[in-house]
């Protein structure tokens, strides 16, 4: 990300998942289970070293399947967004003792509706690529063939624009839309903090690593 962001030729950067498997699917919870999950992310640039590095290009993410916990994290750090039909969201972290640290809570209300952000993220329920569509979280959905090709269609409509008009427009409407997170960031940090000394913390990826229901305490 970083060599792309200062390559002065590449105005818009597409992200997609490795293969025609999941867009992203998160953290693996066996290797949390395990303690193995460090170095997922990076102190600037947070999840993936991506969701809260700073950035000038224009990015699309192009979900080619399902985004699931830190995957629908990557996808609400992008710019634009376009799904195949078969892809689903989520919020998973929930359900297994967590919570969506990686900008999940934070965004996800800024970008859908309200009551729809509340319930996936309360319900850890997944929500289809039609619907995601529908509350606005993705900008277009095509076929699982095509979603590449839609997304550099995309990028193809930003590239006839001026970069320089785009670049500092985006860096207002940005603003705009609420990117000055640095609150809710440290929101995020203290409730991952007071999770993290309590017994549901381990039991979630425990419970996941063990294939069996968790025994929530609270």
């Amino acid at each position: 990300m970083t060599r792309l962001e200062a390559d002065p030729d590449i105005w818009v950067c597409v992200l997609t998942g490795a293969g025609d498997g999941a867009f992203c699917a998160g953290v693996d919870l066996k290797e949390a289970a395990q303690g193995l999950a460090a170095g997922f992310e990076t102190a600037d640039g947070g999840l993936a070293g991506f969701v809260r590095a700073p950035r000038t290009k224009v990015w699309i993410a192009a979900a080619q399947s399902h985004a699931l916990g830190g995957g629908l994290e990557l996808v609400l750090a992008c710019d634009l967004a376009v799904a195949s039909e078969s892809a689903t969201f989520s919020l998973p972290e929930v359900g297994w003792g967590l919570i969506a640290g990686g900008g999940g809570v934070v965004r996800l209300p800024r970008t859908v509706p309200r009551r729809i952000a509340f319930q996936m993220i309360a319900t850890a329920q997944p929500i289809s690529a039609l619907d995601a569509h529908r509350f606005g979280l993705v900008n277009a959905v095509a076929p699982a063939e095509q979603v590449r090709e839609t997304a550099l269609a995309l990028a193809r409509q930003v590239c006839a624009n001026s970069p320089a008009a785009v670049r500092e427009s985006l860096a207002v409407a940005r603003r705009a839309a609420g990117d000055d997170e640095s609150e809710l960031w440290a929101m995020v940090a203290a409730a991952t903090r007071t999770l993290s000394t309590g017994p549901d913390f381990a039991e979630g990826p425990r419970a996941f690593s063990e294939k069996r229901p968790p025994r929530w305490v609270g």
